[in-house]
């Protein structure tokens, strides 16, 4: 009489629990906050303070600061992506969205991160590449809508939008960051503007675009 085999129980890999998922959101907000005041460099026991959260909690989620640097940009960055899309959704107006979009891109203090993406850690980390691919692609959705449904000028690109973007919301030199902060969507609105269709000038150059910028770096 054959005896019948047992098939081994596939053991399913641990969740992580609720109050692990809570710290670590606790830890990125909190380091996105303190980059954005601070600087790429702030200590990250300042970070753990600010976070309510032991040393070691930090540590554990991530193990050096190049990895909590990626992961506060790459949750800045998918944080743009949903703003785009609940522009989309929730605004019948094309331009609406794209104002939408824009104001809340510039909330998210892209600006003040982009010197940590430039000079702190590896551009092409497989995380980082597949964040700012989902980012591109919503914007390129944003701002194509407006332009078929003629609101918004045909000779500007997702990198012309990128660029005024960070630098409209960056501070001037010598201007505390957070001070800055209420003429940001004022100076924005005024860009915006000048994007409607039909355009009252005619650009040098021509539109630029994401593969531009990162060529230029």
């Amino acid at each position: 009489m054959q005896t019948a085999t047992a098939t081994p129980a596939v053991r399913k890999a641990p969740r992580p629990r609720a109050d692990a998922l809570r710290n670590r959101e606790r830890i990125v907000t909190a380091a996105r906050e303190m980059f954005v005041e601070l600087g790429p460099d702030v200590p990250l026991d300042d970070i753990a303070r600010r976070a309510g959260v032991g040393n070691a909690t930090v540590y554990r989620n991530f193990p050096d600061r190049d990895a909590l640097v990626r992961e506060v940009v790459c949750s800045v960055l998918d944080r743009t992506v949903q703003a785009g899309q609940l522009a989309l959704a929730e605004s019948g107006d094309a331009f609406g969205a794209l104002e939408r979009f824009v104001h809340a891109a510039a909330d998210e203090r892209i600006s003040a991160l982009c010197p940590m993406v430039a000079s702190t850690f590896d551009q092409h980390h497989p995380d980082l590449e597949a964040a700012r691919e989902r980012a591109e692609r919503i914007i390129e959705e944003v701002m194509n809508r407006a332009k078929q449904a003629g609101q918004l000028r045909p000779d500007v690109g997702v990198g012309d939008l990128m660029i005024a973007v960070a630098q409209l919301s960056r501070p001037p030199a010598g201007t505390p960051c957070l001070s800055a902060d209420r003429f940001v969507h004022r100076h924005l609105q005024l860009f915006l503007d000048g994007l409607r269709a039909p355009a009252r000038s005619t650009l040098p150059g021509t539109a630029v675009t994401m593969e531009d910028l990162r060529q230029a770096q």
